[in-house]
């Protein structure tokens, strides 16, 4: 489920402090019920390679989007070497201050270009980038008022110029009506096969 803006804002995360040039793009509730301590568990069914994991386990159209922007991007080289972290764009690693840099990293994901940025017990963080963004997936581990936990993603974004001003514009329909509730489905079905397996 979407939720405004304050739902990421109004907390004290670290991530704040981080990367203040950044931009909230979108805040989403994750159907991820767990206690106090289960972010780690998120965050390991998140990154996993899973039967169930995104985008092989969405609806063919989400696969057939997902599978279009690779070529795209590829013809367009907007995702090359020298396009990504580390490359076009400092890490935001070395933002990081004393604490979270020495702290645990969190592990990075196995089909997807995100590298993690810091774990915390409620917060986790990961960065990518190409040419036309750079972009940190926020996960934080929110009380959900009766008791419980779940998982909140925010999306922050700090586009390339008009090239990527233009393109987040272009794919805003696709992201919130195809992608992310399919990426929401995967989600929750990654993270109920976790707490079976433990």
């Amino acid at each position: 489920m979407k939720l405004p803006d304050t739902a990421h804002t109004s907390r004290p995360w670290r991530i704040h402090q981080i990367a203040p040039d950044f931009r909230l793009e979108d805040v989403w509730a994750l159907p991820t019920p767990g206690g106090p301590d289960d972010l780690p568990r998120l965050v390991a069914s998140m990154v996993g390679d899973g039967a169930n994991s995104f985008p092989e386990g969405a609806p063919p159209v989400v696969r057939f989007l997902w599978n279009a922007r690779q070529r795209i991007g590829a013809l367009l080289g907007l995702d090359g070497a020298d396009s990504g972290v580390g490359t076009r764009v400092s890490s935001l690693r070395d933002r990081l201050p004393t604490d979270l840099r020495e702290g645990p990293r969190g592990p990075d994901f196995t089909d997807v270009p995100l590298t993690s940025l810091y774990l915390l017990q409620d917060e986790w963080a990961a960065e990518m980038a190409n040419r036309t963004v750079h972009t940190i997936m926020h996960i934080g581990w929110v009380p959900d008022g009766s008791g419980g936990y779940h998982g909140q993603m925010a999306v922050l974004i700090k586009t390339n110029g008009r090239l990527g001003a233009a393109y987040m514009a272009a794919i805003k329909p696709f992201r919130h009506w195809l992608v992310y509730p399919a990426f929401l489905r995967s989600v929750q079905r990654d993270y109920a096969a976790s707490a079976e397996s433990v």
